[in-house]
């Protein structure tokens, strides 16, 4: 009850802000300012003037002349110390009466935090040492009409940051910095791979057959075409398409796919993902690739190779150790899968260590839950799990020294999966066989499971080179690279359920 009574209060306060805020607007009109201005001619930024100043010594003036812009974050003594934010930083206006022309003192009256103002004056240091803007002319450039929260950073109900993420960025600092090294680590990625002569391509997010991954899709309806299609689950198909073509022998693609799956602490229905294609290398050219790209991209964001992860810290310096994952899980729980051959006899061990197989079809899901289950939470450290079950991983070829594994393998950080990679498969014949596969456990109910692509097997019929095949997920690499404990703290707008 008290909560609620809180709630509704903070709904009065703010309601009466609003009408105060809707009766200046009025005053604005009166005096025949629009407060809703169209441009304002802003000529240096908040970090530009820091830096620029920063030997002027306190109690100094200048001549300087200057137009900042930004949103007010506080005001002290009527006005007349204002501290206004841009996308840069902060910085004090000194808006003093005596330096302020008629319309200017009535504008500077009728302000309030949240306004996004402009001004003009000269650069001065106070005697107390803060760098300010000596404002000689004010104009207000959007007058805002609800407040800001007093105490928004220290709010328990996180979801009420992720729902306005608009006033969470407006009010925490961290959470600015955390967006901008996001759009950093993505644009590093793309110069990355461009250095290295990758081309970047395009796929369609909206296609007519889900497929190039085991995942249950979001479906739609076209009205012209009168046809269902899916929101993509992963670009592979299309970007094997494109080597079939020749487009370039290195293509990569960074973009969203949708998965119709819960949300978690690492989960959002619509995510980010890197995913790359090179001719005439294999899983191994790929574990380089991605050692070395995200330990480099780590470097350059962050200033060297080591992370801290909540109370963990984290080495991303290459390379990286490997196990296979009949290894690894040998290691963690002492059975050795590779002389187990039957899925009943494979149950039977999962039975043994406390894990429920039932919904397992295969000797490979088996493995892949008992991994999930007893290995993948200690894997703290980089690691490539690699080598596969056949079972699981229609897309891969065949491993070369043993027909029931494949040449996969997928990157673990913090226990969490953040590559996935091939070799790829490119025989047609064997890809169908998997490919039919999958549609039956889609016709015997599996929802994940996908169809089988007739002109993706058209396509490998024309011939694709041997390739290497690499996804990432970009969302668990932002967390990872800016100490974020989840995912929806690295989506500016993550899948909320309606209130």
């Amino acid at each position: 009850m008290e909560d609620k009574s809180k709630t509704k209060q903070m709904e009065v306060n703010e309601n009466n802000v609003r009408n105060t805020r809707i009766q200046k607007l009025a005053t604005f009109a009166q005096n025949g300012v629009n407060p809703y201005k169209y441009s304002f001619d802003k000529d240096a930024k908040a970090n530009f003037l820091q830096e620029k100043y920063k030997d002027l010594v306190n109690g100094e003036e200048t001549n300087d002349r200057y137009a900042v812009a930004g949103r007010i974050m506080a005001m002290r003594n009527s006005g007349m110390f204002i501290d206004l934010m841009d996308d840069s930083g902060k910085i004090q206006i000194f808006s003093h009466k005596e330096n302020l022309d008629e319309e200017s003192l009535k504008t500077l009256k009728l302000l309030d935090i949240g306004d996004i103002v402009g001004f003009y004056g000269t650069i001065r240091r106070t005697p107390r040492g803060e760098l300010s803007i000596k404002a000689t002319e004010v104009k207000i450039l959007t007058k805002s009409l609800l407040p800001l929260p007093e105490k928004f950073h220290g709010l328990t109900d996180i979801e009420t940051r992720y729902r306005k993420r608009y006033v969470d960025l407006i009010v925490n600092e961290n959470v600015r910095a955390t967006f901008k090294k996001r759009s950093l680590i993505i644009q590093k990625i793309r110069e990355y791979l461009t250095n290295l002569g990758f081309l970047e391509v395009e796929t369609p997010m909206l296609q007519t057959q889900a497929g190039g991954a085991t995942a249950k899709p979001f479906i739609t309806h076209h009205n012209a075409l009168d046809m269902e299609m899916y929101m993509r689950i992963a670009p592979e198909l299309h970007l094997k398409r494109l080597l079939v073509g020749g487009i370039s022998e290195k293509i990569f693609e960074l973009n969203r796919n949708f998965r119709n799956e819960g949300l978690s602490p690492r989960h959002n229905p619509e995510f980010t993902m890197l995913e790359l294609y090179q001719a005439y290398v294999d899983y191994n050219d790929m574990m380089v690739l991605t050692e070395q790209m995200i330990s480099t991209i780590c470097k350059e964001v962050n200033g060297g190779y080591k992370i801290q992860f909540g109370d963990k810290e984290i080495d991303l310096t290459p390379p990286w150790d490997r196990k296979t994952m009949i290894g690894a899980i040998r290691e963690k729980t002492g059975i050795d899968f590779s002389q187990i051959f039957t899925v009943e006899e494979a149950c039977e061990k999962a039975k043994e260590l406390g894990i429920n197989p039932e919904e397992c079809k295969n000797w490979g899901q088996v493995l892949d839950l008992i991994f999930e289950e007893k290995v993948e939470p200690s894997l703290i450290q980089p690691v490539h799990i690699i080598d596969y079950p056949r079972d699981i991983s229609p897309l891969a070829k065949i491993h070369r020294d043993n027909s029931r594994l494949t040449e996969r393998f997928e990157t673990r950080i913090n226990g969490w999966e953040v590559a996935n990679a091939f070799s790829e498969l490119t025989d047609p014949i064997d890809q169908r066989m998997r490919l039919e596969a999958q549609a039956l456990a889609k016709a015997q109910g599996d929802e994940e499971a996908c169809d089988i692509d007739e002109d993706f097997i058209c396509a490998l019929e024309h011939g694709m080179p041997p390739a290497g095949g690499l996804g990432i997920g970009i969302d668990r690499i932002v967390m990872l690279l800016t100490n974020s404990p989840t995912i929806r703290d690295v989506i500016a707008f993550p899948t909320m359920k309606n209130k």
